[in-house]
């Protein structure tokens, strides 16, 4: 069943393209082949799967030997930390930065617990890594760096490319979180000496559940699921047939629209931003500049985030609590800590993202509702907001 009103959380996910659709319904259709097969029916499979590759690769300006298929981003984050880290026993040092995904703290949290030593790099205000910082904390025992190309709650854009020099440099490997980044930023992995490259299909207009990590020729890695030896032996499993395809057709629509959709997308934001600025006592947060075409990412004075959520879906708009990924459960954003905002603050946080199908009658609509909830549970709360 599919939820009524207007969706603006396109962080979390988005909407499948009718054109993504359409190329995968043959093989949702039709029998579909074992890729590993010798048969015509997994010679089909596995070409299918070929031309995708191609597609995500032309993407992010890579060869097709180096995009590896996942199931989504948080396995592609585990395939490059947990495998880049794992490649070399003898080196045991790990530098990241405080504002990642889950699912590259977390495959950190686990290298730390195995004797691991984990650099964790500062972020100021707007959550932004400086890569002078980096370079003074690698050491030669350095495994890895891992710091993300834009941050899926505040939306800031980090300095990759200069952190990525460093690192190259220093013959440190990188691994770049790219799951928000990707289709929206200008991508090049032959200009950006990055190792290993995390990213998602459905973030693209594709399907859930697939996603894909470039490794750089040459780039060794651990594998973390094992068994038929599919995808070069780096991740084993029979390849999701149609949701790799749809992945690629998606990832071809974005390289090829990417402009008009930022065009898009970031007067829409721009028009979000001044709407809601208006109501005393909401911040915007992130950096003002180098951020994400399509995140607002606000903090509401006297406003619990979870209540403004649940108030703006009764009034017909969705909207994000934070990282869709980290929305369970009641605990301050890491992110927004490590950016000063106290944890008061945090647990005032929404996130605000729109897409290539978001109208401006979207968004003027969004800033009245915002308005209203706003006032309406102020109004309920002994805080006041001058």
């Amino acid at each position: 069943m599919q939820g009524n009103g207007v969706y603006l959380d396109y962080a979390a996910t988005s909407p499948l393209d009718e054109r993504v659709l359409q190329a995968m319904l043959p093989y949702l259709r039709e029998p579909a082949g074992n890729p590993s097969s010798l048969h015509s029916f997994g010679a089909s499979a596995s070409e299918a799967i070929e031309e995708a590759r191609g597609k995500v690769a032309a993407m992010i300006g890579a060869s097709p030997e180096e995009v590896i298929f996942t199931s989504g981003g948080t396995e592609s984050d585990n395939l490059g930390v947990l495998g880049l880290a794992r490649s070399d026993p003898g080196k045991r040092h790990v530098v990241v930065s405080p504002v990642e995904h889950a699912a590259v703290r977390e495959c950190v949290a686990s290298l730390e617990h195995e004797g691991y030593e984990i650099s964790r790099l500062a972020v100021d205000g707007h959550g932004r890594v400086d890569p002078g910082d980096v370079e003074r904390a690698l050491r030669p025992d350095t495994a890895l760096v891992a710091v993300m190309w834009a941050n899926n709650e505040v939306g800031t854009v980090e300095p990759v490319e200069e952190i990525a020099r460093v690192c190259a440099e220093r013959g440190v490997p990188l691994h770049v979180d790219a799951v928000q980044a990707a289709g929206r930023l200008p991508m090049d992995t032959g200009r950006v000496p990055l190792s290993t490259l995390a990213l998602s299909s459905h973030k693209l207009y594709g399907p859930q559940g697939v996603g894909a990590l470039y490794v750089r020729e040459g780039v060794r890695l651990e594998p973390v699921v094992h068994g038929g030896g599919q995808e070069r032996g780096l991740r084993s499993g029979t390849e999701n047939v149609a949701g790799i395809v749809g992945f690629g057709e998606a990832a071809r629509l974005a390289g090829l629209e990417r402009e008009q959709r930022v065009r898009h997308e970031r007067e829409l934001r721009d028009l979000l931003i001044a709407g809601v600025s208006e109501i005393p006592g909401v911040h915007l947060r992130g950096h003002p500049e180098e951020r994400l075409p399509n995140n607002v990412h606000l903090t509401v004075e006297g406003v619990e985030s979870e209540s403004l959520v649940l108030m703006l879906d009764a009034l017909g708009y969705a909207i994000g609590r934070g990282s869709a990924c980290a929305s369970s459960g009641h605990k301050a954003s890491p992110v927004l800590l490590a950016m000063g905002i106290t944890e008061e603050e945090a647990f005032s946080a929404v996130r605000v993202t729109v897409g290539k199908d978001t109208s401006r009658e979207d968004v003027s609509g969004f800033v009245g509702a915002f308005r209203e909830a706003v006032e309406r549970l102020r109004e309920l709360s002994p805080v006041r907001v001058r």
